[in-house]
Order: C-alpha cells, then sequence, then structure tokens
C-alpha cells in the first residue's frame, strides 16, 4: 500500500527498463505525494498510519529524501520501518530494470545507510529480527 500512488505514475516511467533520467525521477517521486492523496486524510489510525506510511517512505533519517525532506524523529515511526522493509525488499527482489541482490549485499547496504536513509536503531532491529525475515521470505517467495 505505501506505493499506492504509483498508479498516478504514467506506464513508459514506471515500467521503463532502465534508469530514469532526471525528469523522469522527478515524475516518480511524485508518487509518494499521490498515494498520500488517494489515501486521503482519516480518523481512522490505521488509515492514518497508512497516509503517513505513503507520503513519507522516502524521507530519510538525514534529512536527504523526499517529498518533504523531513530529518529523523520528524518521519512518522511507521514510515521509518517501512523504508527499511521498502529498500530491503527492492535489493533483494528481481526488476525489470535490475537482478536481485545476494542477502548478504543487501544487509551491507542496509547496515552502512544506518544513520543516514535509515534511523540506527530501526536498522539494529531490523538486523536482529533478519532470521525471521527471511525465513517469511522463503515461505511467501513468488518466483
Amino acid at each position: 500500500m505505501h506505493d499506492v500512488g504509483k498508479i498516478g505514475i504514467p506506464d513508459k516511467i514506471l515500467l521503463k527498463p532502465g534508469r530514469h533520467d532526471p525528469e523522469e525521477r522527478k515524475i516518480m517521486e511524485t508518487h509518494a505525494s499521490i498515494g498520500a492523496q488517494i489515501i486521503g486524510e482519516h480518523k481512522s489510525e490505521l488509515l492514518k498510519m497508512a497516509h503517513n506510511v505513503a507520503l513519507c517512505h522516502h524521507e530519510k533519517w538525514d534529512g536527504s529524501g523526499y517529498p518533504q525532506g523531513l530529518k529523523g524523529e520528524d518521519i512518522p515511526i511507521e514510515a521509518r520501518i517501512a523504508a527499511i522493509c521498502d529498500v530491503f525488499d527492492a535489493l533483494t527482489s528481481s526488476r525489470p530494470y535490475k537482478d536481485a541482490w545476494p542477502l548478504e549485499k543487501a544487509v551491507a547496504l542496509v547496515k552502512d545507510q544506518s544513520g543516514k536513509h535509515f534511523e540506527p536503531r530501526l536498522v539494529e532491529m531490523f538486523l536482529g529480527i533478519l532470521p525471521e525475515i527471511v525465513a517469511l521470505r522463503e515461505q511467501f517467495h513468488e518466483g
């Protein structure tokens, strides 16, 4: 649900097999705001959380993310958690433009991004439950 806004991105950009040029990247980045608009604002705690995740899952701990450039604890906790999950899943999954990374390489990137892209405390927690995550990926692998 974090990427629901991608339905507002043209297929020629969304399904492009290579890297996006700067203009395409700018358009692709709008998916976070589009997703938040699709979900809307609600009284339901679950839908508030979904809105936050859609809007903020590309924000980075160091403030270099998008769409708002939020930093540190200004990023909703649910979006900080989703960011790690999203990146790990993207790295370890095949895409039209790349092969899946080996687990060790993906874990090394997550560790390297602690304090930059990701909250260090959440990286530690993620690494602590990595065996369970790997087991679930294997159990539900679509391949």
